[in-house]
């Protein structure tokens, strides 16, 4: 954590999951430290806590280590010490598709649907590992978003970027996972889709999954999340109920000034008349970046 004047104290132990609920917890990251590169840490030591049920936003300033924490947890980056526990069972550096198995879901931010394939083939990918649970989970999906069954045949490629993240979660449910991971899902939308996906992300977790999100758009997260913890250069900066942080002086003097103007900058751009963001675009063909983080892609299997 950054140790400039104003930075925030190391948090203690007492209140590094402030606001939790007590009993079992459903999800355990302890004294996590990963990166993507020998020798060069983003995490440096980084605790996190989810219980049945509950909604957890994760915020901080660009660089802080937030997409790297979700990563971590997904297997897609390698956790260097540390320990990740889900129910229980020890499940560090647990390849992405055996995370899927046990309950894990994970929405990246990019590349996150198959835009040749329609939306009820993109669903039936989320199955491959278990395609006979594939009608039942349709039925809860289209129970929870009934615009997907709607337009079950229509291309992935063809919808907004507010619809195609429903898509992308949608098919991150289909394994019936107690947890799902969300990496920026309001990133480059509009104004008006962004509040779409957090009103989608809270209907989520009301139907009984648990939420791990990690989002840019501060204020916004700390509206809808139980609680929520301050990342700062891979570390705890604090933590608590969302509601308590949205009104901390130190949070706001520290963090929420500066995510606030720059998720008002680029909602600005977004929603400026006469312009489309690349993320609102309908998309006709396959992402061609063959250098794009492979655990990014919903193309590849792990």
């Amino acid at each position: 954590m950054s140790t400039d004047p104003g930075s925030p104290a190391p948090v203690t132990a007492s209140d590094v999951h402030r606001g939790a609920p007590t009993g079992e917890a459903l999800l355990t990251a302890t004294s996590l430290v990963a990166g993507y590169v020998p020798g060069v840490d983003i995490l440096g030591g980084c605790d996190l806590v989810v219980h049945p049920g509950e909604l957890v936003g994760i915020i901080g300033p660009n660089g802080a280590g937030k997409s790297t924490l979700l990563k971590a947890l997904f297997g897609l980056v390698t956790i260097r010490s540390g320990t990740v526990v889900l129910k229980g069972e020890d499940i560090t550096n647990h390849r992405a598709d055996s995370l899927v198995r046990r309950g894990v879901g994970f929405v990246p931010q990019n590349n996150n649907v198959f835009p040749s394939l329609t939306i009820e083939e993109n669903l039936q990918m989320g199955v491959f590992q278990a395609p006979r649970l594939f009608a039942q989970r349709f039925e809860f999906i289209v129970d929870l978003f009934p615009t997907l069954g709607d337009r079950r045949r229509q291309r992935a490629g063809s919808l907004s970027g507010g619809e195609r993240q429903m898509v992308a979660m949608a098919r991150a449910l289909m394994m019936d996972p107690s947890v799902l991971l969300l990496d920026e899902p309001s990133a480059g939308l509009s104004p008006v889709r962004q509040d779409e996906t957090f009103l989608r992300t809270r209907k989520i977790n009301r139907a009984g999954v648990s939420v791990v999100i990690v989002e840019q758009n501060a204020r916004r997260c700390l509206q809808i999340c139980d609680r929520a913890y301050v990342l700062d250069q891979g570390r705890n900066a604090y933590s608590g109920p969302g509601r308590d942080l949205m009104h901390d002086p130190k949070v706001i003097e520290l963090y929420l000034g500066t995510l606030a103007a720059d998720v008002e900058t680029a909602a600005g751009t977004a929603g400026h008349p006469g312009t489309q963001d690349a993320t609102d675009r309908p998309d006709t063909v396959e992402p061609t970046d063959p250098a794009g983080d492979a655990g990014d892609s919903p193309d590849t299997p792990r």
